[in-house]
């Protein structure tokens, strides 16, 4: 990220306040990752006993993990209370055949300072949320905290090509009006940096396609997906730069629809054992040699 770069939080937690009465009628791409993150967790062995969906909104992809995972209790947490206000108990056809409804905890809180104790969960699964933080170092080192030894981060983001076309319309003024967003290669370096290890990364790009500018708009405040930067351009001025940016944008358009492009980063990656205790020194194991009495 540029050092330039920050992100009004508090912006960013008004906004999905606002957003979440109609949010379900614009999360097709959250819908789409998701599926893509439980395809990639096809042949990954761990089964977790207690999940914590980071950046959960309404709570869609808690259907799955419960199919997935029965006998987890999930934590579902959002940094905006509107959002969890509206999750509800899975109903699906796995709870009705079972009748069983799985544990859920519902919590409002920041990744950055999550509400949840040391070593008290064995996966954290976050489907678009890495991208609303301008820097993500910090919530992965929590995520690590409150993280089991073996358990699994299984997350996705958004990448730098993001949104290009509109970018591209705006022409000098997209730096004000479109986030940044990581690169999967500095992404797997905080993982590392982290306390992570054997971090899976890959990229996938997705295209939405638009009948017009103001429909692509729609679905960004509707997702609650608008400019939260400290530095988003405001002013009288700012009509002239979108008007403009409308005529732009036809430039791409492809067989009658107006494309938007997402970039979209998918990763998973481990806790392994502490190498050092919490002042530094380094942990040595020792282990009975093979054959011999105690």
């Amino acid at each position: 990220m540029p050092e330039s770069f920050q992100i009004n939080s508090r912006h960013v937690r008004r906004q999905f306040e606002r957003a979440a009465a109609r949010y379900a009628e614009a999360d097709v791409l959250a819908r789409v990752t998701a599926e893509q993150m439980l395809e990639r967790l096809e042949g990954i062995n761990h089964t977790p006993a207690r999940i914590l969906e980071l950046g959960c909104g309404q709570g869609r992809d808690i259907d799955a993990l419960a199919k997935r995972y029965p006998d987890a209790r999930i934590h579902a947490m959002d940094v905006a209370h509107a959002m969890v206000r509206q999750i509800e108990p899975t109903k699906g056809l796995l709870t009705r055949l079972l009748r069983k409804t799985p544990v859920i905890d519902r919590l409002v809180g920041t990744a950055t300072a999550l509400p949840l104790k040391a070593g008290s969960v064995d996966m954290v699964w976050s489907n678009l949320m890495l991208n609303w933080l301008d820097d993500p170092a910090p919530a992965l080192r929590e995520a690590h905290r409150i993280m089991q030894v073996g358990g699994m981060l299984m997350f996705s983001t958004l990448g730098p090509d993001t949104l290009k076309e509109l970018r591209a319309a705006l022409g000098e003024a997209g730096s004000a009006h479109v986030h940044p967003f990581i690169d999967m290669h500095d992404l797997g370096d905080a993982l590392i940096k982290a306390g992570f290890a054997d971090p899976v990364m890959d990229m996938d790009t997705l295209t939405l396609t638009y009948a017009d500018f103001d429909g692509l708009m729609a679905d960004l405040r509707l997702s609650g997906s608008t400019n939260a930067s400290e530095q988003r351009a405001r002013g009288l001025g700012q009509r002239t730069v979108w008007l403009t940016a409308r005529e732009r944008y036809e430039q791409a358009r492809q067989d009658g629809r107006l494309p938007a492009t997402f970039e979209v980063v998918y990763g998973h990656a481990w806790k392994p054992e502490p190498k050092t205790i919490d002042d530094g020194r380094d942990i040595i194991r020792f282990q009975p040699y093979p054959g011999r009495g105690a």
